[in-house]
């Protein structure tokens, strides 16, 4: 195996395993470093508390990570031992799907398209006029799919359950790691985490390092990478541990082939 077939890993700790199995088996070299790290909230707020007191009267409750689902149901089973009936439950994605469903809900996702426009796109939410939606979410991100939503006459709430935040690195050591572990692709799966990435690096380290690839979980991530300044950006068909495997996949057949 070349040196430049090391990939570097950046899911929060403890989400990397499944993602840094799926590279070694089609023959890369996978290192783990978190870029974000997942903080709890601790007990709910007031706002918060009258959302979750008030489940019942929400039509649809929206989930947008899997992180979402740990923190946020934890907080709703404190308060409904047993869930209120006739709620529409939503994954933005098949992980976030797979983790409601092993808490025994029925769910609704956008299939491949695993971003907020896929969602937004399911029959069921085109004609939300009237309709009582919750938003289960950590602190922070996109607003798309609530003003979108509330466009089409829903009214939307947040419950925000816990908070993402740069995990603490010293400087020079993620540049570091990358020279010392011969890194040829990072791994994104989001905005958030490629901003921290690369205000991680030394000033100007994007064009610096023309032999370094990301690869991102959508073309609007690509987007903000190229106005970041990075020249090889790969765009993922999304966030899944299996479309960033089948990426460095095809980057690595792509690099093999230029040799």
């Amino acid at each position: 195996m070349a040196a430049d077939a090391s990939v570097l890993v950046t899911r929060p700790e403890g989400q990397s395993e499944a993602l840094c199995a799926g590279l070694t088996e089609i023959g890369l070299r996978a290192v783990a470093q978190p870029m974000l790290e997942l903080m709890p909230l601790g007990e709910p707020g007031p706002e918060a508390r009258q959302q979750l007191l008030g489940l019942d009267a929400y039509s649809d409750i929206i989930f947008i990570s899997a992180n979402a689902v740990g923190f946020g149901l934890d907080w709703i089973d404190s308060y409904w031992p047993q869930l209120p009936v006739g709620i529409n439950w939503y994954a933005i994605g098949d992980r976030t799907a797979r983790e409601l469903k092993a808490r025994g809900l029925d769910v609704i996702t956008p299939g491949a398209a695993m971003t907020s426009e896929g969602l937004l796109s399911l029959p069921a939410l085109q004609h939300s006029q009237g309709s009582k939606v919750l938003i289960v979410r950590g602190e922070g991100g996109r607003e798309t799919l609530r003003s979108r939503l509330e466009q089409r006459g829903a009214q939307v709430d947040s419950l925000v359950c816990y908070r993402r935040r740069p995990v603490p690195l010293e400087d020079g050591h993620l540049a570091a790691l990358l020279e010392r572990e011969r890194i040829g692709l990072v791994l994104l799966s989001s905005g958030e985490g490629l901003a921290n990435f690369t205000a991680l690096l030394p000033h100007g380290e994007t064009t610096n390092l023309p032999v370094l690839t990301i690869a991102v979980p959508s073309l609007r991530v690509a987007e903000q990478a190229r106005e970041l300044g990075w020249r090889h950006v790969r765009v993922a068909n999304n966030a899944t541990d299996e479309a960033m495997v089948e990426a460095a996949r095809a980057w690595y057949s792509d690099e093999g082939s230029s040799e």
